[in-house]
This record gives C-alpha cells, sequence and structure tokens, in this order.
C-alpha cells in the first residue's frame, strides 16, 4: 500500500507510477507487476472513486488485444460479456437512399475459432483489469490529481493535488487526449480539429444482429453499427457510432427525442425490426492528437495521451493496447538486465517501436475521414471503384484483416499472447 501521507522529503518510493486509471494505465500497470513482481507499481487517477462504472460505452477489441487480455489472466472473465463480431459490411451511400449496395464485406475471423474482434463493454474491461491489479497488489489512488513533478538523474517526485508526493523510477502518462502530464513535460503536439463529432449510444432491437457489424459511409461521416451481448432480459442490442458535423450532432444530442429517434432510425434503417435508444446519446469533438515526443527524462506517454485518431477505423484502443505492450516489453527487459527502467535511453527504444506506427495509422485515418466524409460525385465514384476491386481481391481482404486484428508488423509479445 503507498504511503501517500508521506512529505516531499520522506515520499512513498516506488518503481512505477501510472497516472490514469483506464484500460490503458490499468493495462500497463498489470503487465509490468505480472512480469517483474519485484516492481513496486501504482496508479494514481484524477476521476472520482466508481465513476467508471457509469461508463455506458463499448469498445471493439482486435483479436491482438484479447491474446494479450488473455495472457494477463483477464479474458475469461470478460469473455462470457464479450460480443464476437463475425462479418463486417462496408456501404457508401446517403441518408435518403432507399438502398444501400455493400461493395466490400469481411468474414469474422484470424483463424478458425478466433474471431478478429468483440465487442466488450467499458466497465466489464475496467472492472476486470482492476480486480486483476488488487489480486497483483497494485495500489490505486482514485479522485487524485497530479499537480506537477520534479525530475533529477535518478528518479521523479510526483507531487499530488493533496500535497502529498511520491518518488518513482518511471512515470506512466496515460491520461487521455488532453493529457496534462504532456503538457508538463513539455512534449508539443500536432492536433487539428475535424469539425466533427461522434455520437455514441445503445440501440435495442427487435431481431438479432448475428455478430454482424456495419459501416455506412455518409456525406456528413461514417455511421457504424457494432454487435453488443443481449442484455439481462435478452434485449437485442448494438452499440452506434455516429459521425456528424459537429453543429448538427449538438443539436441531435441536445434535442427533441423524437427527432433524434427519427435520424437514427433514417440511418441504422428496419433491417432488424423495431429499434429504441436505450440510454442517452453523447456527443465528443473529434480531431487529430499526435505528440511529438513519446518519450521525455522519466516519462512514457501511452495511449491517447500519446495520440488521439479518428474513429473511421476503429483502432484507438487497440493503438493504446499496442503501447502498453511494447512499453512492457521495453520496461520488463531492461529491468531484467539491471538497467535503469527510467532512463531516456531505455524509454526511446520505446519511441522508436511506437512512433512511426502511430504517424501511419493517424495520416491513415485523416486520409479515410477527408476521402469518404464527403458527396463529391467524382470521388465518390473513386472511392466505390476501389472498394470494389478489394471486395475482388481476397489476399488484399486477409491483409486488412490482419491489420485490424492488430496481428501485422512488429507485434510486441504481449499481442501474440506471448508472456515477456
Amino acid at each position: 500500500m503507498v504511503d501517500r501521507k508521506a512529505n516531499e522529503a520522506g515520499a512513498a518510493s516506488l518503481d512505477v507510477l501510472v497516472a490514469g486509471a483506464g484500460y490503458v494505465g490499468l493495462t500497463a500497470a498489470v503487465s509490468l507487476k505480472q512480469a517483474r513482481p519485484s516492481l513496486a507499481v501504482a496508479i494514481v487517477d484524477a476521476a472520482p472513486a466508481g465513476v467508471w462504472q457509469k461508463d455506458g460505452r463499448a469498445s471493439a477489441i482486435a483479436a491482438a488485444a484479447s491474446r494479450m487480455l488473455e495472457q494477463l489472466g483477464v479474458w475469461d472473465e470478460i469473455a462470457p460479456e464479450a460480443q464476437a463480431i463475425t462479418e463486417m459490411i462496408i456501404t457508401d451511400s446517403r441518408a435518403a437512399d432507399p438502398v444501400r449496395p455493400v461493395f466490400l464485406t469481411f468474414d469474422g475471423e484470424v483463424a478458425p475459432g478466433e474471431p478478429f474482434a468483440h465487442m466488450v463493454a467499458n466497465r466489464v474491461l475496467n472492472g476486470a483489469l482492476r480486480r486483476r491489479a488488487e489480486k497483483l497488489g497494485i495500489d490505486i489512488i482514485e479522485g487524485m490529481a497530479v499537480s506537477a513533478f520534479d525530475t533529477n538523474g535518478a528518479g521523479i517526485t510526483v507531487h499530488l493535488a493533496d500535497g502529498a508526493a511520491l518518488k518513482a523510477r518511471l512515470l506512466i502518462a496515460a491520461d487521455g487526449v488532453n493529457s496534462k502530464l504532456r503538457d508538463m513535460a513539455g512534449i508539443k503536439t500536432v492536433k487539428w480539429e475535424y469539425g466533427q463529432s461522434g455520437i455514441v449510444c445503445t440501440v435495442a432491437h427487435e431481431r438479432p444482429h448475428n455478430g454482424r457489424a456495419e459501416e455506412h459511409f455518409l456525406p456528413a461521416g461514417p455511421f457504424a453499427t457494432l454487435p453488443l451481448k443481449p442484455d439481462k432480459d435478452g434485449t437485442n442490442r448494438s452499440s452506434i457510432v455516429w459521425v456528424e458535423r459537429a453543429q448538427d450532432a449538438k443539436t441531435l444530442v441536445e434535442g427533441d427525442e423524437f427527432a433524434f429517434e427519427h435520424e437514427l432510425e433514417q440511418r441504422f434503417g428496419l433491417k432488424l425490426g423495431e429499434i429504441r435508444v436505450a440510454d442517452k446519446p453523447r456527443a465528443w469533438p473529434l480531431g487529430l492528437t499526435l505528440a511529438r515526443a513519446f518519450v521525455a527524462p522519466r516519462i512514457a506517454l501511452a495511449g491517447d495521451a500519446a495520440h488521439g485518431i479518428h474513429p473511421i477505423a476503429g483502432q484507438g484502443l487497440n493503438l493504446g493496447f499496442k503501447d502498453v505492450a511494447a512499453l512492457a516489453e521495453v520496461v520488463v527487459e531492461a529491468d531484467r538486465l539491471g538497467q535503469d527502467i527510467g532512463a531516456l535511453d531505455v524509454l526511446e527504444r520505446y519511441q522508436q517501436w511506437r512512433r512511426f506506427d502511430t504517424l501511419q495509422m493517424g495520416i491513415t485515418t485523416d486520409v479515410l475521414n477527408r476521402l469518404f466524409s464527403n458527396d463529391i460525385g467524382p470521388l465518390r465514384a473513386a472511392r466505390d471503384i476501389g472498394l470494389g476491386l478489394v471486395e475482388r481481391m481476397p489476399k488484399l481482404k486477409d491483409f486488412f484483416i490482419r491489420q485490424a486484428s492488430g496481428l501485422s508488423g512488429d507485434t510486441p509479445r504481449l499481442l501474440k499472447g506471448e508472456a515477456i
């Protein structure tokens, strides 16, 4: 248990302090502690205690991330609540079009019996990781922000909002796309807004989805329906990620419920029978944020603190898992070799591993959004021809499935389901 009452002179000493108790921070702490039980690891989180239990959203967990969670001892708890995505279809049309031709389809397996992704409720994922952290003896300090930190040659002293101080050899910043720690470290970002917002809600529907996910490219932005497990009453459900122009999204979310459901039905359709909104829709602004550096002396950025991308490819969460897997592998190897885990030369190995992949995904999602979120005739014709060509090339489709599953490129061992 971390002694937070220690003053600065006698600050509690840790090996690793993680700032942020979302999936990235929790997974980072669990990965390190499981691989190196001798490491003293703790988490500090600015969010009030229990707020994570109110998160009604769901996330797509790629196959590689599922393998990682299995290796970390949490997937068996998550699996009964996880909905496999067994098929993916892509259309390109307008909201008012009576027929939406399917241009591209993907089967949902990367290997026999292994779906390329699952949909998991955020609170299920967070809860399983928290219980694993507790079992490993990782202290989670909730409702407490980091107010400042000081680095020196031997470590970093982290000052908390209540005046307590913690010393560590390494600070992992997993505090989100608007990371305060990134700013404190003086790390600059490349950033721009898309003028779009993402609307998220859960939709109940009459007929089962059979594990099929759909992404409809519409002029204002993509509209994705993602299959969820039925609720406790057996109600069929899907998660919606609906990209709209920012002002239109604000009007829809804050306006009349009937108008929202009418617009939703236009996009969702009635293929699954009668639909209804099962929770309160929420919207958040969309943009691209890329940190110019992922590391600074004694500090490593991970997840959205390092990169925030457009949801058009559904890869934001899985990029965060890749960060954690790579960082944990680098830190564990350094610790085994007796090296300083917070030294800049050690952390730069992590940065070299992750920066190009992140930049590549950021550019890809940016280009896809600009290509598909419009109603320009020649562009529409070109992209539909491109989708049609991919549909007729099985090897290219397999390549895209591998990309979406997180199993391509220089994959860290945890994402292969291997111990570090």
